[in-house]
């Protein structure tokens, strides 16, 4: 490095960013989002009915994101792009529908698990193992 250099620095030229590639057409986003929604829905309802460490919570959030994207895909969108894209959004319907039956047959099996639960505390309150009257008796002695 030269004295010069020292106290007349070149300007450092940031390196140049590739090209952005082209955003796809519209209606190549949509499909593809669909189908993101299609595995993602599949994946839920299977796994709602056979496995009981599914992680519903990371599901919601996967689907929730899903959902924006949809909506940011479809902000704008042409009546054509639409039609083009009838099959998989009525298939995605269908989908939606199964999974909310798994989703509500889920619900109220959680639903009567909790219930007997209740019930097994309520009766097990009342057979006067924690009755006020044993706990004053105890306490008195």
């Amino acid at each position: 490095m030269s004295e010069q250099d020292m106290y007349y620095p070149q300007p450092v030229t940031p390196p140049r960013r590739p090209a952005r590639p082209a955003p796809p057409a519209q209606g190549t986003n949509l499909a593809a989002i669909v189908s993101r929604i299609e595995e993602a829905i599949d994946l839920e309802t299977t796994s709602i009915r056979t496995d009981v460490n599914f992680d519903i919570k990371a599901s919601n959030a996967r689907k929730s994101r899903y959902l924006y994207e949809l909506n940011r895909a479809v902000k704008d969108v042409r009546s054509e792009t639409l039609q083009a894209n009838r099959a998989g959004i009525v298939r995605l319907r269908q989908k939606l529908v199964e999974n909310e039956a798994a989703l509500a047959a889920h619900l109220a099996a959680v639903t009567e698990v909790a219930g007997l639960l209740q019930e097994a505390i309520e009766r097990s309150e009342g057979d006067g193992t924690y009755s006020s009257t044993n706990f004053r008796r105890s306490h008195a002695v």
